[in-house]
Order: C-alpha cells, then sequence, then structure tokens
C-alpha cells in the first residue's frame, strides 16, 4: 500500500522497513489524545476561515465517530498503519472523502505527537498522583494506628535511638508529599501546547495556536517552534519525578523485606501480597515488595534509554525522537502497577510491637539519653558519652541491658547517678522526650499526620 506521505518517493518501501519504521503498536494507545487534538484543530481551521464551518462539522462528526467506535470495539486498529496519526487520517479520509484531507492543514506529525504526548502525560499525571495519595493515605492510618509503638531507629542498619513505628511511617508520607509536588511541577512546564509548531518552522496560513491551545486546556503555547517539535524536555522530567517516587518505594520496600523476615518480625504481611515456595511449605515471600524495588531499576532504565536518545540529535525532529515512547510508556505502566499493589500491602500489614519493643530495648538504643542524664547533672557531654560507652560495654559483658542494671552498679561508674535514672533512660521517656518539631514524640506524630492530612484535602 501507498504511503500518505507519497510523492517525492513513490511511497513504496519494504516490508522489513515497514515494520521498523511503524510505531503504531505502541503509540496506538494515544488515539484518545490524538482525536481529541484532531477535533480542536478542525475548530481552530474553520475559527481563522481556513476551512468553512461545515467542513470543520464535518471534520469533527467524522472524528466523533472513529472514536466510538475504537472504544466501542467496532474498528479495530490496523497494526499495518504507520502510526495511529496516519491510521485516524487514513479512516477520516476514507469515510469522508476530500473533506477528510484538509484536517492536516497547518500542522505536521512533528507537532502532532508532540501534541498527543503532552496530552497523554498530563491525563497520566492525574492518575498516578491518585494512587500515590491513596498510597500516603494507607501509611498515614497505619502511623496513627502505631504512633506510640516503639521501635529500634536505625543508622548504618544498626541500632541507634528510640523511635516509634508511626514516626518512620511518616518520613515516607513526606517524602511521597514531595513526589506529587515534583509532578504537579512537571505538569506546570509541560502543560504548553506546541500545536502549530508545524514540521519546525511554523506556518503560512493564518493559524491561531492559542485558540487550538485553550481548546486543549493547556495554560499556554511553546513560543519556539523548533523547541516545540524537537525537545522532549518534559518527559525527561517527567520520568525524573517517578524515578525518584521509585527511589522512595524500592527503600521502603527493601525495610518491608526486612522487617518481615523471621530475623526482624517487626511485621507481617497480608497473605494477599505474598507468596509461597515451590518446594519450602514453611515460606512466606514479600514477593510484591521485591518486585517494586526491582521494577525501580526498570524505571532509571527508561529514564536513562531517554536522555542517551536525545542526547546527541540535532534540532528539529528526527525519528530517533520515535524511542522516546515506549520509555515512556513503560515507565508509566511500571508506575502505575507499583503504587497500585503498594497501597492496599500497606494498608492490610500488621505490626508486631512486641518484637519492635524487644529489639528496642535489646539494642543500649537509649544510651544517648544516659549521656544526658549526666549532662544534666552537671558533666561535660563527652565525659559523659565516654562513661555512657563504658557502662553499655560492661552490659554487653554481663548480657545485662540498661534499664535493669542495678543502681549499684550505675554508681560504680559516676556517683551522679540517682534512681530518677531509669525514668529517664525508659524507651517511653526516650520517645516522648523528643519534643522538637518534627521529632518521634506521640504528640510531634500525630501532628505530623493532621500535617499530611490537610494537605491531602488541599489537593
Amino acid at each position: 500500500m501507498a504511503k500518505m506521505w507519497a510523492g517525492r518517493t513513490d511511497g513504496h518501501t519494504d516490508q522489513i522497513a515497514d515494520d521498523f519504521n511503524s510505531s503504531i503498536h505502541f503509540d496506538s494507545r494515544m488515539y484518545r489524545q490524538d482525536i481529541t487534538g484532531s477535533m480542536a484543530h478542525a475548530a481552530m481551521l474553520a475559527a481563522c476561515q481556513i476551512i468553512t464551518e461545515a467542513e470543520a462539522d464535518t471534520l469533527m462528526t467524522g472524528l466523533e465517530g472513529i472514536l466510538a467506535d475504537i472504544e466501542s470495539g467496532a474498528l479495530p486498529i490496523d497494526m499495518t498503519c504507520e502510526d495511529i496519526h496516519m491510521f485516524v487520517e487514513q479512516i477520516l479520509t476514507e469515510r469522508l472523502g476530500d473533506v477528510g484531507k484538509k484536517l492536516h492543514t497547518a500542522r505536521s506529525r512533528n507537532d502532532q505527537v508532540a501534541l498527543d504526548i503532552r496530552m497523554y502525560l498530563r491525563d497520566e499525571i492525574d492518575e498516578i498522583i491518585s494512587l500515590v495519595r491513596d498510597l500516603i493515605e494507607a501509611l498515614t492510618d497505619q502511623a496513627e494506628a502505631n504512633a506510640a509503638t516503639i521501635m529500634p531507629g536505625y543508622t548504618h542498619l544498626q541500632r541507634a535511638q528510640p523511635i516509634t513505628f508511626g514516626h518512620h511511617l511518616m518520613a515516607y508520607a513526606m517524602m511521597l508529599l514531595r513526589d506529587i509536588d515534583r509532578l504537579k511541577d512537571c505538569n506546570r512546564r509541560m502543560n504548553l501546547s506546541p500545536i502549530g509548531c508545524c514540521a519546525l518552522a511554523g506556518t503560512t496560513y493564518n493559524t491561531d495556536r492559542r485558540f487550538e491551545a485553550q481548546k486543549l486546556g493547556f495554560d499556554g503555547i511553546v513560543l519556539n517552534s523548533l523547541d516545540g517539535v524537537s525537545d522532549r524536555d518534559f518527559a525527561v522530567e517527567f520520568m525524573s519525578a517517578c524515578a525518584l517516587m521509585m527511589m522512595h518505594l524500592s527503600r521502603f520496600s527493601e525495610e518491608i523485606i526486612l522487617w518481615s523476615s523471621w530475623e526482624f518480625k517487626f511485621m507481617e504481611l497480608s497473605d494477599a501480597y505474598t507468596t509461597g515456595s515451590s518446594i519450602m511449605p514453611q515460606k512466606k515471600n514479600p514477593d510484591m515488595a521485591e518486585l517494586i524495588r526491582g521494577k525501580t531499576g526498570r524505571v532509571y532504565g527508561d529514564l536513562i534509554a531517554l536522555l542517551t536518545t536525545l542526547k546527541g540529535i540535532p534540532l528539529a525532529y528526527n525519528k530517533d525522537m520515535q524511542e522516546d515512547k515506549e520509555r515512556i510508556f513503560d515507565c508509566v505502566d511500571t508506575v502505575k502497577m507499583c503504587l497500585a499493589v503498594a497501597a492496599p500491602m500497606v494498608a492490610t500489614m500488621k505490626a508486631i510491637p512486641e518484637n519492635m519493643v524487644k529489639a528496642a530495648r535489646g539494642g543500649f538504643i537509649n544510651a544517648t539519653d544516659l549521656a544526658d542524664y549526666l549532662v544534666k547533672k552537671g558533666l561535660p557531654f563527652r565525659t559523659a558519652y565516654k562513661i555512657s560507652g563504658q557502662i553499655v560495654a560492661h552490659c554487653i559483658r554481663s548480657r545485662e541491658v540498661l534499664e535493669t542494671l542495678p543502681l549499684e552498679t550505675y554508681r560504680t561508674f559516676s556517683d551522679l547517678f540517682e534512681e530518677d535514672l531509669y525514668d529517664e533512660i525508659s524507651l517511653t521517656t526516650c520517645v516522648e522526650k523528643r519534643i522538637s518539631e518534627g521529632g518521634t514524640s506521640v504528640g510531634s506524630v500525630r501532628e505530623q499526620i493532621r500535617f499530611v492530612r490537610k494537605a491531602l484535602e488541599g489537593d
């Protein structure tokens, strides 16, 4: 079949070249954006008297029919077409004759595809933000239920200081709020229309690009036609935001994997989000968390692939840029899938407080508070730090913990120790004393929860 771009050549290409050149098997998912954009373009052409109102009405009716037929299944997309843009134009011309051929006036596939991708990502960002919100709500609900559940906080994966499980979960809620902000900020820069840039230099027709942009819900237009068709920085920025979000999901997944192991056993995942072993009947594997961790690398790969594709391309459009869509689509699909499974996985997981507090007691994580006790009694911090370290070493040798070490033993290290010591170094006191804003006290955690819930309400 001769191509719609036949003219300079005879329009006949070898089958292997057709298959290599074709993008319809992946860009067909943008049919709705392509048709919606074409309807706005027809309306603009009529408003500028480039075509008649009757012709515009015919075009829009024809496009509405194609959209309805695709969505109902009455019109299967022909995968032998070069791309979704040519498929829609071909069907429109078959149905309307010469009027259908007028739709492509004052535009190019270059600005058309740039438009479709921006519209597609704009829609997907809204969906992704909704999924992130679901995950934040699940984290916040769990944090509220565990605002006073004491666990060890870690640095270097070594037990460091007592915190609450709610405090730990709210750290991820804060990270995900920033991820939402990044997606919104990306959307703000992306929401400019490239349509009307044409192939690269604009058009000789007296068009109204702003009319078309407004029809499609854009905040304005791309002001340089070369820029409008040749850059995909908006897609790179979107994928960068996704990569950051996946990094957060991956870190949290790693902790879930650790926490649900027998070595920690701080929490248990619902059976609905685990799998078993084919030969080891005792196993309950955190496969969903592991897959999120693994798929993070996939999103990183999509981002790096697009950056690498773009880095050596001179202005304006080059066919290399066809490689953007598969990377963009894979990034979108992967992120949405991970978020969709993460929210219910978090919502249904169960903390095991007794194991958390047992680990907290066994890690000497109140040693800093022991030193602070001596500082309040008048010792310089470094002296107090050394004494506390010596006491911890003694406890390790004698298999004791700070909370139960006899007072007479404490007094062999310093006569400043009194009976009030035990209240000062209890894990509950250690947590509740962290009253600085953003700290791990129960009141602070609840304030963080209020902040996040208010932020979600304000969206």
